[in-house]
């Protein structure tokens, strides 16, 4: 019998999820409060980058990502996307930095992602500052436009049969009572069914947590509640120009601010071109809880950063700004796979910045564990640092 998947979230990683869920054959239902990429989806910036990701199982995820958008380019169409591979430069303002960019670059050159240092970096971004002292070139970094990404993989699992309820919220599930077997962690039945609040009764045999920012409001309502936290970021939008930056163009210190726990604001210089010829500035991060409040100061000092790295932006008008949350887990790590605690759930949510560069391998592997089949990825083994059990006491309670 063909399993019943009901994918929670109709952002990019939900809709990578029900493509791939339906590719291969599974019955997908996807159900969102809102239209298609709404929420942080259509807060982000379209990033595709494995130049910020340390060696390790997030970077592994990267990789196949990376493999996986070409992929839904070729089949879906590329102008579907945006997909552009335009790479990345990560630029030093001082010779440590630039040193230790460098031993992080020799880092992910050994596991396997391609790294040009870079002596004369305006030889690739002319408009630059005088006085960066280098930088690194990552060419397999890209961009796609991520509403749209997020819209035509989800077009592409209905054409495969699936099913998409828009304005439904997921808010009960029904489960049967079941037996357990010695080391069972579950903490009772299985899913077999989700309630909408229209009334809807939807069938599942699994339920797939893509809910993003607010993955742990949904994992609780489905038994089996994930440390997912807001953290709050701020994007600015010049008026349309003519092509002025070629690359995603990031200070070294963005890798660190994306790793770093702290709650208070940080902001480091991210600034790139889009194919409508505005410019993206970010990047800031700061836990606030879902507090939507503009700060201009935070716009100030990205617009200062930006044209400190970028002279001639000081010229630009700033068209807007907007804001979002990032889903994130305390470890910065994604959730990815079946709770133990309630046979049916699986997880696809926590990837703060980065859901959809990971959107896709994300996709692949939760279809992976409905289907009990191996992972696609280049090293099988690091799906499981980002099982839900990493966050679980071995009685299976939260720890």
């Amino acid at each position: 019998m063909t399993l019943k998947i009901v994918v929670v979230g109709a952002g990019v990683v939900g809709a990578a999820c029900a493509f791939h869920a339906a590719s291969a054959g599974l019955d997908v239902t996807v159900v969102d409060r809102g239209p298609v990429g709404a929420g942080t989806t259509s807060r982000g910036e379209g990033n595709v980058l494995l130049s910020d990701k340390e060696p390790g199982p997030e970077l592994a995820l990267a990789q196949l990502s990376r493999t996986l958008w070409d992929e839904a380019g070729r089949e879906l169409g590329p102008d579907s996307l945006e997909l552009e591979a335009k790479g990345g430069l990560v630029v030093a303002s001082t010779a440590e930095g630039l040193a230790a960019l460098g031993d992080f670059a020799a880092r992910q050159e050994a596991a396997g992602v391609r790294v040009e240092p870079v002596d004369r970096v305006r030889d690739l971004e002319p408009h630059l500052a005088p006085g960066i002292h280098g930088g690194v070139h990552y060419p397999q970094d890209a961009q796609v436009q991520p509403v749209l990404a997020a819209a035509a993989l989800l077009r592409a699992a209905v054409r495969h049969g699936a099913r998409f309820h828009t304005g439904e919220v997921a808010s009960a599930v029904t489960a049967r009572d079941g037996g357990r077997t010695p080391g069972d962690r579950s903490t009772g039945g299985r899913i077999t069914g989700v309630r909408t609040t229209v009334g809807d009764l939807l069938p599942a045999d699994a339920v797939v947590n893509a809910a993003g920012t607010w993955g742990g409001e949904v994992g609780r309502r489905l038994g089996a509640p994930v440390e997912v936290l807001p953290r709050r970021g701020f994007v600015l939008v010049t008026e349309p120009l003519p092509p002025m930056v070629r690359h995603k163009v990031y200070s070294a210190d963005y890798v660190a601010n994306v790793a770093s726990s702290d709650a208070g604001l940080e902001t480091s210089c991210v600034v790139e071109g889009t194919r409508g010829g505005t410019i993206l500035i970010g990047a800031s991060r700061e836990r606030v809880g879902f507090d939507t409040t503009m700060n201009p100061a935070v716009v100030a000092r990205l617009a200062a950063q930006a044209c400190r790295l970028f002279p001639f932006l000081r010229g630009v008008h700033l068209m807007r700004a907007y804001r979002g949350f990032r889903p994130y887990c305390p470890d910065h790590l994604p959730v990815v796979g079946p709770d133990p605690r309630v046979p049916g759930v699986v997880h696809a949510c926590g990837h703060e910045g980065a859901g959809i560069g990971l959107a896709p391998a994300t996709g692949a592997l939760v279809t992976a564990h409905l289907l009990g089949r191996p992972w696609r990825g280049a090293d099988p083994a690091a799906h499981t640092a980002l099982l839900p059990d990493r966050f679980l006491n071995p009685g299976g309670a939260p720890q």
